[in-house]
Formats: structure tokens, sequence, C-alpha cells
């Protein structure tokens, strides 16, 4: 488990993070969300102890990173995965980690083995793609067999078949009881893959919660109604209590109700409709609407 307490770390007149307080629970996989310059990766850093806080502290199952002997045996952590020495072959690289660790040398071959870096084994880091490298940083991270791991930025620079890949192996580590807190900007992976999210704003906690409770809470479903009648449309779902919204292009957005009903009542009432359709909420759009207030970094739509 990771355990951050009253965490808080300034640069100069900046506050990077402001009194975060979270657990990061063994046995699913925790995102870590927040908008650029929202102090996420100073958090992780002061994870493993690459940040001294101003004040507050982390502990990973009961104790301070800088306390753990031999911590890549309990921690395994990808932040940079182009931190290598570019004349260290991807095997060297390994190696080294391990004989600081204690770890038997021949865990490097099987980690190798695991992240499919096999056949490069012997190829300097400075010749490998993003995606290799960002490879080579997950054997690192697997490597001591930890029970806890953080994960950067996991598949940046991986094609589809390395993105299912460790989609499925951030899944399967957490299925074994470990603690995996991973951070992205991209939501549909955090969708298909967290369990719990953690969302920072500004260096603040926005939210520590289920995905599903979190996209329920922020954002809105509701079924879509297309109809050359629309003033009909909002009489008959007025009439039977229904809220509802106009929509662009002049749909009728019905909330709180499902496509069954307003499909029965448009059928009743002989309102033509050429589209009735359910519009799920979505974990981008739960994102968007929570840290609206919280971006640093935003950017101009005009284009000249």
């Amino acid at each position: 488990m990771i355990d951050v307490q009253h965490l808080t770390q300034r640069y100069g007149a900046t506050l990077a993070v402001d009194g975060l307080t979270f657990r990061v629970e063994p046995g699913r996989v925790t995102g870590f969300l927040g908008p650029n310059g929202a102090g996420k990766s100073t958090t992780m850093r002061a994870m493993i102890g690459l940040e001294r806080p101003a004040s507050g502290r982390v502990l990973i199952d009961g104790r301070p990173y800088a306390a753990i002997p031999q911590p890549l045996r309990t921690v395994g952590a990808l932040l940079e995965a182009k931190a290598l020495h570019g004349g260290r072959t991807a095997h060297g690289h390994l190696l080294g980690l391990a004989r600081s660790n204690g770890i038997p040398a021949a865990r490097v071959g099987e980690v190798l083995d695991i992240v499919g870096l096999a056949d490069v084994a012997r190829k300097r880091a400075k010749g490998l793609s993003l995606g290799m490298a960002q490879r080579l940083g997950v054997a690192a991270a697997l490597l001591g067999d930890p029970r806890v791991l953080l994960l950067d930025e996991p598949v940046n620079g991986l094609d589809p078949e390395g993105i299912l890949w460790i989609r499925e192996l951030m899944k399967n580590l957490a299925a074994e009881g470990r603690t995996v807190f991973v951070s992205s900007h991209l939501m549909s992976e955090m969708a298909l893959t967290a369990d719990h999210l953690v969302v920072i704003g500004r260096g603040r906690l926005l939210a520590d919660t289920s995905v599903e409770e979190f996209i329920a809470r922020h954002s809105r479903s509701y079924i879509l109604v297309r109809t050359p009648e629309p003033e009909r449309m909002r009489d008959v779902l007025t009439a039977d209590g229904i809220r509802f919204a106009d929509g662009p292009e002049g749909v009728i957005e019905a909330e709180g109700t499902t496509l069954e009903t307003v499909g029965a009542l448009a059928s009743r009432n002989q309102v033509t409709v050429y589209e009735i359709s359910p519009q799920v909420a979505s974990l981008e759009e739960a994102f968007m609407r929570l840290t609206a207030d919280a971006v640093d970094y935003r950017a101009k739509q005009e284009v000249r």
C-alpha cells in the first residue's frame, strides 16, 4: 500500500503539491490523473525519494522509501523511460540494477522475456526506440518482483500490441494482490484499465473514488432524440414528467429515463423520430468537467 500524508512541495514561489493526502490500495489498478502541471510527477518522485517534500511524507507498506532495504524488491518504478546510459546494453542495464539489490542475475533474462526484449538484450540503449525503451523501463520495474508498482505514462511510445500488453499486465499484477499506481493522460486507457482514480489539480486532491462513481458524479448520460417534430416531442416528455434539454442541431436530450420509455412514448403519441439513442457518459467528459478550473496551460482554438 502507498500512503501519501499531507504532502506539500514548493519550488520557489510555486506551490507544486498542496497538502495532498490519499492511499493507494493493493489488489486494484489505481489511475493517477490531472492536467499538465497538476503535480503528478512531483508526487510520484516523492514516493521513491527523488523529491524531498517541504512537509508531509509518503509511506510504502508502512515505511518511507529510504528505509526499505533492497528497494527494488519492494517497489518497481517507471518514471522516465529514456533515463538510460546510452552505452549500456539492455541486459547490462538490468544486470547492474539486479546486482545493486541482491537480485539473481537469472532474473534479468526472465524480465527481458516478459517484456518482449529478449532478441535485443545486447543492443545498446542509445539504439532503442521509444517503445523499446519503454519496455525496458517496465522490465526494470518488474526486476525485483515487487509488491508495489509505480508507472508514469507506461503506454507512451508503444504500438497497439504493446498498449494491449501493458494493459493486461497491469490488470494481472493487480489481480495478484499487488499495488499498481499508474499515471496517464490517455483517458481511453484509464477507462479500460483502472479500477480506482486519484485526480489532482494544482497540487490538490480533486477526487479519490472508483471509476464508475467518478463518471456518474462528474458527467451526464441522456437519451438523444432526433425528430422533425421537436415541439410535439417536448410536450410528450413534459406530460410524462421527463426532464430534457435542447442539444446541438435541434436534438432533444432526455434525462433520467430509458431508451425504451422514450421510444414507447414516441410510438404511443405517434411522434415521428429519426433517431433515439443512449448517450453514455465517458471518463474523458467527467475529467474535463472536474478539472476545468484547474488547467494552467490552455491552448487557443483559433489557427491563423
